[in-house]
């Protein structure tokens, strides 16, 4: 549990996030260490665990952060008074945002639960998406906008299944960045569903 309360301002905290955030991004949670962290920031060790118990606690503030900052926006799209196949564009363009900054290794790290705590936090977080997306497509589908004779519930199924194929080796050896495969079926899975009125 991290030991942050209230709005930090310290210079050297925002030296730890910012340099753990870019080291997990290019390098994965695994192969980065608490020395490597401080010494990149150019603090110290103490002053690393005057904010977080251990590197564990900083990969779940941040991935907090990051699911906050992409559920905001998620909402700010749905919340717009646009048709169902403009918001499904906007999607498309969150995701690969989103995921522009994820190397392989850390996608690799993120998805395979080999890490308990995070595994458990993107378990939650998943469940939590989901649940939200189900409502929204239920919602487009009662207005006409998404296919009626699709259950939203195998909807859900598919993505999950879609979110493993950014571990599958063999399916990532076709593309030559895992973004250029979350465009590939971020497009497939929204442009499958609209129904003829929305395509």
């Amino acid at each position: 549990m991290n030991k942050i309360k209230g709005s930090i301002k310290s210079k050297k905290f925002h030296q730890i996030i910012e340099t753990a955030r870019d080291l997990f991004m290019r390098y994965g949670i695994k192969r980065i260490t608490v020395e490597e962290i401080c010494a990149t920031a150019s603090v110290s060790k103490m002053t690393f665990y005057k904010y977080f118990d251990n590197k564990i606690d900083l990969v779940l503030f941040i991935l907090k952060q990051i699911y906050a900052d992409a559920e905001k926006r998620y909402r700010d799209i749905f919340a717009q008074d646009i048709p169902y196949s403009e918001k499904a564009g906007e999607i498309i363009k969150l995701k690969l945002e989103s995921s522009k900054d994820f190397s392989q290794e850390m996608l690799g790290d993120l998805m395979q639960n080999s890490i308990d705590e995070v595994a458990e936090f993107i378990h939650k977080k998943k469940q939590e998406n989901f649940r939200l997306f189900l409502d929204d497509m239920i919602a487009a589908q009662k207005k006409g906008e998404i296919r009626k004779d699709i259950n939203p519930h195998f909807i859900l199924y598919i993505l999950d299944r879609m979110q493993e194929m950014l571990v599958d080796q063999r399916i990532l050896n076709m593309y030559e960045s895992p973004q250029a495969l979350i465009s590939e079926l971020t497009n497939y899975f929204f442009y499958g569903i609209l129904s003829n009125k929305e395509r």
